[in-house]
């Protein structure tokens, strides 16, 4: 079976299934914000032979979707007026040499959470989805190089694996992740904070560009992960 219909097949159980306290992504607009992935993050990131994939925690909250339509979202699957999507991509250029369309995006949770971006997800549904979602994604894609933004992000996706969880974002960003699939695939999966303003913020009082030297980081592992 190829990569585009295992992903889709995925994005049909996305669809069928319900969480209670959460909303599907049809609920919106009627259904305008629906699409065929795991997550409409990929319409955006859709290189299905990327080498680096990318894996934010959830792509919206009820009160952003319930406001007026967004044709940028629903073509798109990301607004790029946002900061999330702007520093992401920038970061992307500068220390990978790729673009966002040169990547595999998802969200490691599918679902939309009540309230506003700012509600917290329990953990247990973020690993539940991490293991019914993100690490198939993984195992069809088969990137090199998995980079989660934040660290429950990552967090999660080492739960799901029955790795040890990092304390915090600076052992996570500091500690990436090996891991061998079933198939024989290595993957190296990396945390850097989250590319928003406030996880900018909060990751750069470590020092005044630090995000530049996460990145730097991984781009020396990612390089020599190109050559293997």
């Amino acid at each position: 079976m190829d990569k585009l219909t295992q992903l889709e097949l995925l994005g049909h159980k996305r669809q069928q299934e319900k969480l209670p306290g959460y909303h599907s992504i049809a609920d919106y607009h009627n259904g305008a914000y629906e699409c065929r992935w795991v997550s409409p993050y990929t319409k955006s990131a859709g290189n299905l032979d990327a080498e680096v994939m990318v894996i934010l925690q959830d792509w919206c909250s009820d009160a952003f979707l319930s406001r007026a339509l967004n044709l940028e979202l629903i073509e798109y699957g990301i607004d790029h007026s946002l900061p999330t999507s702007q520093n992401l991509d920038r970061l992307l250029r500068k220390h990978l040499g790729i673009t966002l369309v040169d990547t595999f995006g998802t969200n490691l949770f599918p679902f939309v959470k009540p309230g506003g971006m700012s509600t917290q997800i329990p953990t247990k549904l973020l690993v539940k989805t991490a293991i019914d979602y993100a690490l198939p994604q993984i195992n069809i894609i088969k990137p090199k190089l998995v980079i989660c933004l934040g660290l429950s992000v990552f967090n999660a996706i080492a739960r799901a694996l029955d790795l040890t969880v990092a304390k915090n974002l600076s052992t996570a960003i500091e500690h990436p992740l090996r891991y061998h699939f079933a198939n024989s695939i290595a993957v190296t999966i990396f945390a850097q904070a989250h590319t928003g303003a406030l996880g900018r913020i909060g990751r750069n009082r470590a020092g005044t560009a630090q995000v530049t030297a996460d990145w730097n980081s991984m781009a020396k592992v990612f390089s020599l992960l190109e050559s293997e």
